[in-house]
Order: C-alpha cells, then sequence, then structure tokens
C-alpha cells in the first residue's frame, strides 16, 4: 500500500501569504532545519548540518512537491557550504602552521 499525497494547498494571499513567509508551514522539516542551521552556521559547528538537510530538503521537496522550502534549502546550502569550505581552509592553515613551526624548530622548549 503506498501513501496517498495529500493535494497541494492553494497559494496565500495577503497577510495569510506573509505569514507562511514566516512560520513553517507545508514546509518540508528538512528544509525549516537547514533554514534555521545555516543562520546559526556563523558559528562554524552548525554549518555542515547545515549543508547536509539542505541537500535532503531538496531530496525531500522532489520526492513531495506539494510542500514548499526550497529558499531555505538552498540557502542551508549555499551559507552551510560556504561556512564549511572556511572551516576547512582554516583548519589545513592551522595545520601547516603548525608544521612549518615544527621543521624550523620553534616547537617549543
Amino acid at each position: 500500500m503506498s501513501a496517498a499525497v495529500p493535494p497541494p494547498l492553494e497559494k496565500a494571499e495577503g497577510a495569510d501569504a506573509a505569514l507562511s513567509m514566516i512560520l513553517p508551514v507545508n514546509r518540508s522539516g528538512w528544509a525549516v532545519a537547514a533554514g534555521y542551521l545555516a543562520l546559526l552556521s556563523v558559528l562554524c559547528l552548525p554549518a555542515p548540518f547545515a549543508l547536509f538537510c539542505g541537500i535532503m530538503a531538496l531530496r525531500d521537496l522532489k520526492r513531495r512537491p506539494h510542500l514548499q522550502g526550497a529558499g531555505r534549502a538552498w540557502f542551508g546550502i549555499l551559507l552551510g557550504g560556504l561556512v564549511t569550505l572556511m572551516m576547512l581552509a582554516f583548519g589545513l592553515l592551522y595545520v601547516i602552521a603548525g608544521l612549518f613551526a615544527l621543521a624550523v624548530g620553534a616547537g617549543g622548549p
């Protein structure tokens, strides 16, 4: 037995449309998680999770086209990916600087 797909909701107009932009109603749970994690990714730690949730949200939205949230999913992918790349670059620089310090003998007493 396959799960029934609910019919798509009609587009909200006026105040309802503005409210639906703020509240996560009729949105993919992955997209909501990706959006919030992307906002927190400036703290660096949630960035990879925002990237992962954004990718999962796009997959979820493709399977369930009646849901919304593609903007939040892309926001999670873009900001999560950018901050993750920055974290990897700083980590690599840290390792290279440590290896350089050991090579020149500035490793301590």
